[in-house]
C-alpha cells in the first residue's frame, strides 16, 4: 500500500501519532487509506448538495474495508461568473484543481480516490488528476439539475439568458422575465441541459472512470446517493485489483468519448478538455481526429439548447448506456474498453435499449448522418476554430456577412443590447484567448442576447474565447491561433467579409494577402498587464487548439 509511506515502521511513529490525532486506531492503520476530493461549497448550485454524496461514499468505503479522508477542492460556477472578470478564472481553476489534487495524494500517500465534481472545470479537472497521478480511482458526479417549469413548459438558465436580449428588443418585459427568473433553476445539480457541466460528466461515464448512470441520474434523486455509495465500494474493488485510469483510459475510451460527444452534442468545451486529458494521458488527439469521428459519427440526441429535452429526459429513456448501445449497432463504439466496476464498456451497455425515438433517434434515423461537432479551419482559424453544429440553424450553415468587431466581449454585449447589430453582420470578438483574457471567457451572454433578439438566424459570432454548453446558434469559438498570438483575428475590420461553411468546414477572412500583410505591419498587438494567478496563468496556458494547458 501507499500509505504504508505515511504509517509502516518504527521510523513512521511521529506519523502515526499524527494520524492518531485525528482519531485513527491501530486497526484503522492496517487499512487503505481513501482520498475523498469533495468539491462542495455555498456558491455553486451544482456543489451546495455534496455532504450527503461524500457520506454516502465514504459509507461504501467504510463497508469494503477502506478508511475514507475527505479534503476540498474549488470550483467556480460559470453562469454566476459569467460576463464579468470572474470568467477570467474559469478554464484558468481547471489546472488548479488538478494541482492541489496531487498535492494532497502525494504529500500524503493516499491509496486511492473517489472524486466529486459535478460543475463545468471540476470534472475535467478531476478526469486529468486521475491520469497525472494513476492511482485507482472513481468519479462520481453530483448529478444534473431538474429542469425548470413555467406555464407549462420547461425552461434552464439558458432561457433567462435569452430572455434579456427578448427583453432589450422589446420582445418581452421585465415582469416575465422576472417569472423566467424564479423558476429556471428549481434547485441543485448541474444546470439542466447539455451543458459544459453535464456534457464532461456523460464524458465521464462513457470514458468508463464513472459508473453507469454517472452523467444523467439526477441530483435530487435517492439514486444518486446509492450510486456515491457504490462508487465508494468500487474504488476498494480496483484497489484489490489494482486497476488505475491509464488501464481504462486508453485510446480506445479516448474515441469512444469522441463518438459519444458527436451523438450526443456535447459542449464545445468539451474539444478543449478531452485534448487537455490526452496530454495528461500522453496521447495524441487533434482536432482533425475530432472532424473524421464527426463525418462518421450520426447526431442522436438534440438536448437543451439544441432541443427541448434535458438531462432528466434522456435518464428516463435509458441514459449513456442507452446512447452507447445504439451507436453500438452500427459498430461505433469499442466495446472492450475496461470501466471503473472491473467490466467491460461492452458488459455494461448490454441489452440497454432505449424507450421510444423522440429523445435518442434510432441510427439509422438520425437527426443528422454527421456528428454535433465540427472544427472549422481557414486563414481565420488555421490551428481550427469550434462550432456546436446540432444548435445552428439550417440558414446559417452557410453563411457570409460582414464583420463588426469587438476587442472585449464587454464592448460586445453593449453593442448587441444597444441594437447596434443588424442581420448579415458577424460579431467578431477578440482577445479572449486563453492569454488575451486571459482565461478564454465563455460568451454566454452575448450569444443569448442574439438569440433572444431573435437574431439567431441572421448573425453569428466569432472568437478566440469559448462558449458556454448553454450557447446556440452560428456560434463559433476557440479560433486558434488568437489574436493576442497575431493570428489572423487581430487584423480582421470592421465591414471585411467573412466567409463561414460549417458543411465543408470553412472559416475565412475574404481579404487578399497583400491587403493582411499591411495590416500585419501597421498593428500593434493588444496586451494586458495582470498581476496575481492571472499574471501566472497567461505566461504558461498554451493555446484553445492544445488545449489551454500548462506549458
Amino acid at each position: 500500500m501507499r500509505s504504508n509511506n505515511v504509517k509502516s515502521g518504527v521510523e513512521k511513529a511521529p506519523h502515526r501519532s499524527l494520524l492518531k490525532a485525528l482519531g485513527l486506531s491501530d486497526s484503522e492503520m492496517k487499512k487503505p487509506f481513501i482520498g475523498v476530493v469533495n468539491s462542495f461549497n455555498e456558491l455553486v448550485p451544482g456543489h451546495v448538495g455534496m455532504r450527503e454524496l461524500v457520506e454516502s461514499v465514504k459509507r461504501g468505503i467504510l463497508m469494503e474495508g477502506g478508511v475514507p479522508f475527505e479534503f476540498p477542492a474549488i470550483a467556480v460556477c460559470d453562469g454566476i461568473a459569467m460576463n464579468h472578470e470572474g470568467m477570467r478564472y474559469s478554464l484558468a481553476s481547471r489546472e488548479l484543481i488538478v494541482d492541489g489534487i496531487e498535492i494532497m495524494t502525494k504529500a500524503h500517500s493516499l491509496d486511492a480516490l473517489v472524486m466529486i465534481p459535478n460543475c463545468d472545470k471540476t470534472v475535467p479537472a478531476m478526469l486529468m488528476a486521475a491520469a497525472r497521478l494513476n492511482v485507482p480511482t472513481v468519479i462520481v458526479s453530483g448529478g444534473p439539475m431538474m429542469a425548470g417549469r413555467l406555464n407549462g413548459k420547461k425552461i434552464d438558465l439558458t432561457t433567462v439568458f435569452e430572455g434579456v436580449g427578448a427583453v432589450k428588443s422589446g420582445k418581452m418585459t421585465e415582469e416575465e422575465l422576472y417569472e423566467i427568473e424564479n423558476n429556471a433553476c428549481p434547485g441543485c445539480g448541474s444546470c439542466a441541459g447539455m451543458f459544459t457541466a453535464n456534457s464532461m460528466n456523460c464524458m465521464t461515464e462513457v470514458l468508463g472512470m464513472g459508473l453507469k448512470g454517472n452523467g444523467t441520474v439526477p441530483a435530487i434523486s435517492a439514486e444518486r446517493k446509492r450510486l456515491a455509495k457504490e462508487a465508494g465500494k468500487a474504488v476498494m474493488e480496483m484497489l484489490e485489483k489494482n486497476i488505475c485510469p491509464r488501464d481504462i483510459m486508453n485510446e480506445k475510451a479516448l474515441e469512444n468519448a469522441l463518438v459519444a460527444d458527436m451523438a450526443l452534442g456535447c459542449s464545445t468545451n468539451t474539444v478543449l478538455h478531452l485534448t487537455a486529458l490526452s496530454k495528461e494521458l500522453e496521447l495524441d488527439l487533434d482536432l482533425e481526429k475530432l472532424n473524421k469521428v464527426s463525418r462518421r459519427v450520426p447526431n442522436l440526441c438534440r438536448l437543451s439548447p439544441a432541443g427541448p429535452d434535458h438531462i432528466e429526459d434522456l435518464h428516463s429513456v435509458g441514459g449513456i448506456s442507452a446512447v452507447l448501445n445504439e451507436l453500438s449497432k452500427n459498430d461505433l463504439i469499442n466495446l472492450d474498453v475496461m470501466t471503473v466496476e472491473g467490466r467491460t464498456i461492452g458488459d455494461r451497455i448490454k441489452n440497454s435499449e432505449k424507450i421510444g425515438n423522440s429523445v435518442i433517434r434510432d441510427i439509422d434515423a438520425p437527426y443528422s448522418k454527421d456528428g454535433g461537432i465540427r472544427v472549422l479551419w481557414g486563414n481565420l482559424a488555421e490551428n481550427g476554430a469550434v462550432v456546436k453544429k446540432s444548435a445552428v440553424l439550417d440558414e446559417m450553415m452557410e453563411f457570409t456577412g460582414r464583420a463588426r468587431v469587438f476587442d472585449s466581449e464587454e464592448d460586445s454585449v453593449v453593442a448587441i443590447m444597444n441594437n447596434e447589430i443588424k442581420a448579415g453582420d458577424v460579431v467578431v470578438i477578440r482577445y479572449e484567448g486563453p492569454k488575451g483574457g486571459p482565461g478564454m471567457r465563455e460568451m454566454l451572454t452575448p450569444t443569448s442576447a442574439i438569440n433572444g433578439m431573435g437574431l439567431d438566424g441572421s448573425v453569428a459570432l466569432i472568437t478566440d474565447g469559448r462558449f458556454s454548453g448553454g450557447t446556440r446558434g452560428a456560434a463559433i469559438g476557440h479560433v486558434s491561433p488568437e489574436a493576442a498570438e497575431g493570428g489572423i483575428i487581430a487584423f480582421v475590420k470592421d465591414g471585411d467579409s467573412i466567409e463561414i461553411n460549417i458543411n465543408e468546414g470553412k472559416l475565412n477572412l475574404l481579404v487578399d494577402q497583400e491587403e493582411l500583410d499591411k495590416r500585419k505591419s501597421d498593428t500593434t498587438l493588444k496586451g494586458n498587464d495582470y498581476k496575481g494567478y492571472l499574471g501566472k496563468y497567461k505566461k504558461s496556458v498554451s493555446s484553445a487548439s492544445d488545449g489551454a494547458v500548462w506549458k
